[in-house]
């Protein structure tokens, strides 16, 4: 099924690609909230508006359609598709290199439409993923800071994350979160059985 009602930025070194471009989207029934050729201004229109996925062009000069694609990246949470008029698998590699989530060549409007949905399909499952990743590591490192502060193994440091969750009725992702926040700030025993504070030792009780 189609994606309804997209906010699409186009961007180009070329004013008529820009137009053509832009008559395939609005015949989708998307709308075109702004198309730009001008390298230094198109991060600041991305991050003013927002769009749901961005079409970079590539005009006469490679290295201007690069420039527009990491600007962009730099500033969009949405992907970025190169729209190619012929393959050109040179550009297409530097373009990856700089985050361009896609590509297409010219085609028919439908064709544009279907490269649209599969690759806003694949950019939220790029990002759950991310999310996922992102989660493990955070219950990892707080196992890490359990570990080493109270001197037990990765399994007991496990249960200690599981066991405040259900008392406290929190998930264990924010009970991880919570102390990664805070463990800058909690004494650290050595093995000495030395508590530690702002860099000085004290003997503990």
């Amino acid at each position: 099924m189609s994606t309804p009602h997209l906010r699409v930025l186009v961007a180009n070194e070329r004013e008529d690609r820009i137009a053509l471009v832009t008559t395939l989207v609005t015949g989708l029934g998307h709308r075109v909230i702004a198309g730009s050729t001008d390298v230094g201004a198109v991060g600041a229109l991305t991050a003013h508006e927002l769009p749901d996925v961005a079409l970079v062009g590539l005009g006469t000069s490679s290295a201007h359609a690069l420039e527009l694609i990491e600007r962009i990246v730099q500033e969009a949470e949405c992907p970025v598709i190169a729209v190619l008029e012929g393959r050109d698998a040179a550009f297409v590699d530097e373009a990856a290199k700089r985050g361009v989530f896609a590509y297409i060549v010219d085609s028919t409007p439908e064709e544009l439409q279907s490269a649209l949905d599969i690759t806003l399909h694949r950019f939220s499952e790029y990002h759950n993923l991310q999310g996922a990743f992102g989660r493990r590591s955070q219950t990892e490192r707080a196992k890490g800071i359990l570990m080493e502060r109270h001197q037990i193994d990765e399994q007991h440091a496990f249960e200690m994350l599981r066991d405040q969750s259900r008392r406290t009725g929190r998930k264990l992702i924010d009970i991880a979160g919570s102390i990664l926040e805070s463990h800058p700030l909690l004494p650290v025993t050595n093995p000495a059985g030395a508590v530690v504070r702002d860099g000085r030792t004290a003997q503990t009780p």
